[in-house]
């Protein structure tokens, strides 16, 4: 990281509990040098015990990410730099409105055969990636990956989508979200679901109406070669992998925002 990318992600760390006297005990590495460890990991791909020596042991890195993602930091610290980005933007903190879809991604050997499938439409054995991210691409809900045969839709209906977003209104998907998916989302958490499908004298590529969104943010995590492929053992460190992907696309973002510093007005 710049200096200025740190200075986004100091100010959006969680607070350790020993700091706030709730126990623990200090750590032996800074925050940086973690935080800058596991970036490299995930946007290199590299293997966990190819950890350069320029950063901490391997061992303490992987403890570092295996803590975070347990505890559920990893989202936190995800959540509070996608506040960020909307404030900047002019949003709300809370979006109203997004896009959901699924990738499927090849999974490595590591991957156990109970959380791996085949996809028969994309031709991939692996796994499938849930994503909903708001209407500017910011991922503010992932599904840890599961088994890349099964249709779409189940993993759509967790309540925590609801009970985390309540400011959340409507919701855009493709065709393989059709069924009763709509009525349930409508009855249950008053989210209008609406499936922007493709015409029949649609030929090739063709830019969809607000799909194109979850599009780019798919695109926006391929560059993490970590995601690449689906290498992690464990579904949720999979998840955890998203989390760290895109806050490294926002704190970028924040970085150079500050630096260009505030907008100038006529006088």
């Amino acid at each position: 990281m710049t200096d200025a990318e740190w200075r986004v992600v100091r100010a959006a760390l969680p607070v350790p509990a020993w700091l706030e006297g709730r126990g623990g005990q200090p750590e032996a590495y800074c925050h940086r040098e973690m935080v800058d460890a596991v970036r490299f990991l995930v946007d290199n791909g590299i293997k966990r015990r190819a950890m350069p020596a320029d950063f901490p042991a391997w061992t303490c890195v992987y403890a570092f990410f295996r803590r975070w993602r347990d505890q559920g930091l990893a989202g936190e610290f995800h959540d509070r730099l996608r506040a960020r980005c909307r404030i900047a933007e002019g949003r709300a903190v809370e979006p109203t409105a997004g896009d959901i879809d699924a990738q499927s991604v090849k999974a490595a050997a590591s991957v156990r055969s109970a959380t791996r499938g085949y996809d028969g439409g994309k031709k991939i054995n692996g796994r499938k990636r849930h994503i909903v991210v708001d209407t500017l691409g910011r991922c503010f809900r992932c599904w840890s990956p599961r088994p890349a045969s099964p249709p779409a839709r189940p993993p759509a209906r967790p309540p925590a989508l609801r009970a985390r977003h309540r400011r959340l209104r409507r919701l855009w998907a493709d065709d393989s979200y059709t069924g009763d998916l709509a009525d349930w989302a409508d009855e249950r958490w008053g989210i209008a679901l609406t499936v922007v499908k493709r015409t029949d004298d649609m030929r090739g590529f063709v830019v969809l109406p607000r799909r194109w969104v979850v599009e780019r943010t798919f695109g926006w995590l391929m560059r993490s070669r970590r995601l690449a492929h689906d290498y992690e053992t464990l579904p949720t460190s999979s998840e955890a992998i998203v989390w760290w992907s895109m806050t490294m696309l926002m704190t970028r973002r924040l970085a150079r925002r500050a630096a260009a510093g505030p907008p100038l007005v006529a006088a």
